[in-house]
């Protein structure tokens, strides 16, 4: 397929630049809308998903009764289209999917669910077929609304313009600024003003870049792709200089760099005077070609303006950002322009490879946190299998130990991080595993996502106890649309914001809820039991989420309590005092346990 795009877009919109990403403009999709519900194939059949699996999943659903619960989407993941367009166009694969997706679609609507499909912002799927929207947003989405679409997921594989997943190691030029020496600035007549040191005078803003040697390398944003990085902080690095000159006007910006196309050195320089989107410049925003000869370093010459005084002078590449979310925003450009008052949930799958908790909220719904939570899926007659630890992204607290910090981020006005698919119901996790990766991604506001083949579930087994228990799933529903905050952890002193891969410890969680109640879930992460005695306070409860809860005051001023637990729905009155100081508290926990209690005044 030809490239239609030869290097990343030009960006004229300051929407979509880095200094924008914290305004809260919304730029497409609708907001307010709660996590989706339903089941998606990748993980019961991975490419192996046919059209006769998916009406069996959706005739299950009803069955089930679990469209009734909010299980809406049926969702085709990767594996159902035809290997190559054909006349531009996407098709189905006539083996797998012989009716083709509008017949499918009406055949789920028919049963009052709704369809979901899935794509790639890149020139191929996830499987290799090379049949991405990358250059042909504007047919696939015109083909989407004809096939009625009700939501579709949107993965980052062999992506043009960044060293994602399957993609050229070397497009890294794109996503990363060249290593910086130094400035020198001069008039423009060529006299030297200033001169400065990159490793010595410029400052390294974020967590991204380093000093090494001579040069100020790693200058972009850090890969979250994996579980090493902290969502909580700046991820985006810039060097900045403060040069201060006597007059206003015209200079000359001699940059001396060290261009390349490896993760942590780029070719692609913004150089921009200023900050925040009302008040910043750009001079660059393209690509350094590097020396011919053996001399690895470079003089970039930029004409830029500056104002009597001091002024803020900012190197960086933001593109590994500003990249993906355009080519997101093409897929809702696609959309707008074809009229359609169709409301199309928009789920970002880039697996957090660039923050997407900054930026995401702009254009999506939903947004990847992290790596696939298991790449052992299932097929027709196998379960697939997932874990409850892992060292890298496939298992359920590698997902939650990212997640469960990332509460601010996500809210009715931004939309949901999203920790990927429930493993509930593949081999490899027990009862009661499940049961708190349940409970997990419903005080988490994750999109609750069934991933297991639904013939392998009936009414009133273990299985299907966990994904229809009503409690669970009104955590994840509630109306005031807060992710739960976690208040307190054995292994740190600031729970809401250290980044713990340490599962050997007990977390608590808080939810405020729209009834003015909270939840409150005492959590095992580790394998092994625990027997820590936790005694959460009115006054913890209230330092963390009081500012967040409805009708506060008459929740902590009240004279008792009435608690529920969500998975035994047994009640009991607690007394202000039951414990010394107003207190609720878990003795001891099974390993992998949870206990979840919704606390209500009286």
């Amino acid at each position: 397929m030809e490239k239609k795009y030869k290097k990343p877009v030009k960006i004229t919109d300051i929407c979509y630049r880095y200094d924008s990403f914290n305004n809260g403009d919304v730029l497409f999709g609708r907001k307010g809308r709660l996590p989706a519900m339903g089941w998606n194939s990748w993980n019961a059949f991975g490419s192996g998903n046919t059209e006769v699996l998916t009406k069996i999943m959706a005739d299950k659903l009803l069955e089930l009764g679990l469209d009734k619960l909010g299980y809406q989407y049926v969702i085709l993941d990767d594996g159902c289209y035809g290997a190559e367009r054909v006349d531009g166009r996407l098709t189905s694969d006539k083996e797998k999917f012989p009716s083709g997706f509008a017949a499918l679609s009406d055949y789920i609507h028919e049963k009052g669910l709704k369809f979901g499909m899935y794509n790639d912002v890149g020139s191929k799927l996830c499987s290799g077929l090379e049949v991405g929207t990358c250059g042909y947003e504007d047919v696939d989405t015109e083909d989407y609304v004809r096939w009625n679409i009700d939501y579709i997921k949107v993965d980052n594989c062999y992506n043009e313009w960044d060293n994602a997943t399957f993609s050229n190691p070397e497009n890294a030029k794109f996503t990363f600024a060249p290593n910086i020496r130094g400035i020198k600035l001069k008039k423009t007549d060529g006299t030297l003003v200033s001169e400065y040191s990159a490793p010595q005078e410029g400052i390294i803003t974020g967590h991204r870049a380093f000093i090494q040697g001579n040069y100020v390398v790693g200058i972009g944003t850090s890969d979250g792709t994996g579980p090493d990085v902290s969502p909580i902080g700046e991820m985006s690095s810039e060097l900045v200089f403060t040069p201060n000159v006597s007059e206003s006007g015209e200079y000359i910006l001699e940059a001396v760099c060290e261009p390349g196309c490896a993760e942590g050195t780029g070719q692609w320089l913004q150089v921009a005077v200023g900050e925040g989107p009302k008040d910043v410049k750009y001079y660059y925003d393209d690509l350094i070609e590097a020396a011919d000869s053996e001399e690895k370093a470079v003089v970039c010459k930029i004409n830029i303006e500056l104002s009597a005084g001091e002024n803020i002078l900012r190197l960086m590449n933001h593109r590994r950002q500003e990249n993906i979310l355009t080519s997101y925003a093409k897929i809702q450009e696609g959309f707008a322009k074809t009229g359609t008052d169709r409301d199309i949930v928009f789920s970002i799958c880039e697996w957090g490879k660039t923050q997407p908790q900054n930026w995401a909220y702009k254009v999506g719904d939903s947004w990847r946190i992290l790596n696939d939570i298991t790449f052992q899926v299932g097929s027709d007659g196998d379960r697939g299998h997932g874990t409850w630890e892992g060292a890298y992204t496939t298992s359920v607290t590698a997902q939650y130990n990212k997640a469960v910090i990332m509460d601010e981020f996500s809210g009715l006005e931004r939309g949901w991080n999203d920790p990927d698919m429930l493993m509930i119901g593949m081999d490899g996790l027990t009862e009661t595993m499940c049961k708190t990766h349940m409970t997990m991604w419903c005080m988490m506001n994750s999109p609750l996502m069934l991933g297991m083949d639904l013939r392998n579930v009936e009414k009133d087994d273990n299985i299907f106890r966990i994904i229809s228990n009503e409690n669970a799933i009104a955590l994840n529903q509630d109306k005031l649309g807060i992710q739960a905050k976690r208040i307190y952890t054995t292994k740190a002193v600031d729970p809401d914001k250290t980044y713990l891969r340490d599962n050997d410890r007990l977390d608590v969680l808080a939810k405020p809820l729209a009834d003015g109640s909270i939840a409150l879930s005492f959590i095992n992460v580790s394998l092994g039991d625990r027997y820590d005695e936790i005694k959460i306070s009115l006054n913890l409860i209230k330092t963390y989420i009081g500012h967040k809860m409805v009708r506060a005051d008459e929740f902590f001023e009240a004279s008792g309590y009435e608690v529920t637990d969500i998975w035994t729905k047994s009640k009991c009155n607690i007394e202000s005092g039951v414990f010394s100081n107003k207190m609720f508290g878990a003795v001891s926990l099974k390993a992998c346990d949870n206990l979840t209690i919704i606390i209500t005044p009286n």
